[in-house]
């Protein structure tokens, strides 16, 4: 099977190759016969007993036996030589991965099927060695001599009037044409293909190779539309593979692992339909059904790597960082151990991102910069493919097999004249190519080199930056604290004597600005106490104890009630009836609590109400703190957790703002591991969300979902 690399999408290669597995031959429970075309008992002996040891999900175990089995054959046939070579294609092609070594079985496999004595042996082998041989080039990117090979195997199925051999074709070209983004082309092959291999019923149901590969014509004919942007279409398409498998499988016990795998991988194609759609729930429903099937031993392990870069993306999309490290951190054990470039490409992508979202800029600019390097590397290699002329490759080897036909009308002569004059002229046309690519290559490592220079000066001055501006930040927070720190006390002092100062006999107008500069310092003290907090936050330890969620909730609203009394406001109070208790820091959750009481209390107008809401969800306690008040700008939303924010506004009564509470707040919260966030509508009222785990395991591995929340 191939991936096209350009999307990640799972394009379905036939497996055709489940027959090299299975003795689907003549001679198959029959008398043993002298007739080299057909197989042995011997080796059908052999070969029953390799299928059950590759049945077990140990295909190195099921090679070894056939090797030391196959040594001790006597006098073995043609057809057991090839199947013989063939299950060895199978292992390093379609499970190890080794392409180059399952080329030189390929090749063995065209030379046995040459030395066929009967024309029915010849027409069965020689097509599927060449079908073996075009697929190992097509994973080796030598795309030119896979397509010849797949053109040979389609000459001998026609001349044979082999239906199943044009149908391998069609599925071939199609897979061509898919490679080439000509998306309704591969759909039409496709379902030429579908049409040529139609079976009756009951063929079918003992034929598992047949039913296989048209469950696949289906997916890849949805695949074809989805990449032609008919989406409608390719759903369709997905749901009939879906329902092919279900309505067959029961057919096929013994092949569960291989229905489940083609399961899996038309979960993750219709998923990319919903992910374009914006139907991400669907989308991540269906990619954790793909992972959790072909992630398993002896399943598809890269097309569960790519249905995990699709869900990393629909992870960063959603801001989940915590889902999105775990699943990285899977994602990267599997490819050390499963070679996948273009998983390790979109790895490297997504990573860089979460980084970015971390802040750890060093590690996300490295991280970027390996995914450029490998994506470029990828998309060299694909656009060979897309150079190449599939019209005028096919015109030339029709052009060869009139010459093969003139060789059997003996004209051997004019064959080898033209034979002859053709390689003179491709030989001085490759001499100048190879001399003027030759001259051209100088140029372009001379200028790679100075651009690799260029990018390494431009690396060091990104880091040297990135430590200056780690350090600025670290001397702007020490600088900070020391300043806020030394200014505490003398303003304090301050806010004492004017306190003093106003209960003396003084003039009216005295006492006014007495009382002003008294407020004045108070406010600046609740400056200073703030700043400190905040940038302490970071380096305090939680101090973390079972709390009656309930009784915490309830007490800050008793403490803030007579500040809602003073606008005229009532503070409305609705918990479960379940007491809840929960391993939190006292202070600190009473702290946000109390936070967004005060603000609800700062910006809603005289005599409106305030609700605030605890509620179970799932694993976690949700507080919600709704208020009727001026509600937040579009413009300032995005501000409003960050510190020294520019958000701050004053109350409805003139109360003065400082733009720390909240971000304190996030910062409380998220070393509790939980999440806190905001809806509002200018001008009608804005609900705060505090959430918190309920367990302790949760606050070490939970990430938490957004929850809406009724307030009453």
């Amino acid at each position: 099977m191939h991936r096209i690399h350009s999307s990640g999408s799972k394009l379905s290669r036939s497996h055709w190759w489940l027959c090299l597995l299975l003795p689907i031959i003549s001679a198959c429970g029959q008398k043993k016969t002298t007739d080299t075309g057909n197989y042995s008992e011997e080796y059908l002996t052999i070969q029953k007993q390799a299928d059950k040891i590759w049945g077990l999900n140990n295909s190195a175990a099921a090679v070894h036996y056939m090797d030391s089995a196959f040594r001790k054959l006597p006098n073995a046939t043609i057809n057991d030589k090839f199947r013989f070579y063939a299950f060895h294609y199978v292992h390093y092609q379609k499970l190890v991965h080794d392409y180059k070594t399952s080329l030189l079985y390929a090749d063995s496999m065209i030379a046995l099927a040459k030395k066929s004595v009967t024309p029915k042996q010849y027409s069965t082998n020689y097509p599927e060695a060449n079908f073996a041989l075009g697929d190992a080039y097509f994973e080796l990117k030598q795309f030119n001599d896979a397509y010849q090979a797949y053109y040979e195997g389609y000459i001998t199925g026609k001349s044979y009037l082999n239906t199943a051999a044009q149908a391998d074709y069609t599925y071939r070209m199609g897979m061509i044409m898919y490679q080439k983004a000509q998306y309704k082309l591969a759909a039409n092959y496709f379902k030429d293909s579908y049409r040529q291999s139609s079976v009756d019923s009951y063929t079918l149901n003992k034929d598992f190779v047949s039913f296989y590969r048209r469950q696949e014509l289906l997916d890849n004919i949805g695949l074809s539309y989805r990449h032609n942007n008919e989406n409608d279409t390719a759903i369709v398409y997905f749901d009939k593979a879906l329902k092919y498998i279900g309505e067959n499988a029961l057919n096929f016990p013994d092949k569960k692992l291989h229905i489940d795998m083609a399961r899996g991988v038309a979960y993750g194609n219709k998923a990319e339909v919903y992910i374009q759609n914006n139907q991400d729930q669907q989308a991540i429903a269906l990619l954790k059904k793909s992972i959790a099937i072909n992630l398993q031993p002896g399943f598809d392990n890269r097309d569960a790597q790519f249905s995990e870069v699709k869900l990393g993306n629909l992870y960063l999309k959603a801001n989940q960082t915590d889902s999105l490290a775990l699943l990285l951190h899977d994602l990267r054990s599997q490819l050390d151990t499963t070679k996948n470039p273009d998983a390790e490409a979109d790895y490297n992508r997504l990573i860089g991102n979460y980084y970015q979202k971390k802040n750890d800029l060093s590690q996300a600019i490295s991280h970027i910069q390996r995914y450029n390097f490998l994506k470029d590397s990828i998309a060299k290699t694909a656009s060979l493919l897309m150079e190449s002329d599939i019209n005028q490759q096919l015109a030339n080897y029709e052009k060869q097999h009139e010459i093969d036909l003139l060789s059997n009308d003996n004209k051997l002569q004019v064959i080898y004249i033209y034979a002859v004059t053709l390689v003179a002229v491709l030989t001085a046309i490759i001499m100048f190519l190879v001399f003027r690519n030759w001259r051209r290559s100088k140029k372009d490592v001379l200028t790679v080199n100075i651009l690799n220079q260029q990018i390494n000066e431009q690396n060091h001055v990104l880091e040297n930056t990135l430590t200056e501006l780690n350090n600025s930040s670290k001397e702007k927070d020490r600088i900070l604290r020391t300043v806020a720190h030394d200014l505490r006390n003398p303003i304090g002092g301050i806010a004492s004597l004017t306190g003093m100062m106003a209960e003396d006999d003084y003039t009216e107008e005295q006492k006014e600005l007495i009382n002003l500069v008294r407020e004045t310092s108070v406010n600046s003290l609740e400056l200073i106490n703030e700043i400190l907090e905040a940038t302490n936050m970071q380096s305090v330890k939680l101090n973390l104890e079972p709390v009656e969620i309930n009784s915490l909730v309830n007490n800050s609203v008793e403490l803030l009630r007579f500040k809602a009394a003073e606008k005229g406001q009532k503070v409305l109070l609705e918990t479960p009836d379940k007491q809840q208790e929960l391993m939190v820091s006292r202070e600190k959750i009473w702290r946000v609590i109390s936070n967004l009481i005060s603000n609800a209390i700062k910006f809603s107008p005289t005599g409106e109400t305030i609700a605030v809401k605890v509620a179970n969800c799932d694993d976690s306690v949700v507080i919600s703190v709704k208020d009727n008040g001026i509600g937040i700008p579009e413009k300032l939303r995005n501000e409003v957790f960050n510190m020294f924010t520019s958000a701050q506004r004053p109350g409805t009564d003139g109360e003065k703002s400082f733009g720390l509470g909240l971000s304190i707040c996030r910062q409380i919260v998220e070393k509790h591991h939980g999440k806190i966030w905001f809806e509002s509508s200018d001008g009608r009222g804005t609900t705060f969300f505090v959430s918190l785990p309920v367990q302790p395991s949760d606050i070490a591995s939970s990430s938490p979902q957004k929850v809406s929340v009724p307030v009453a």
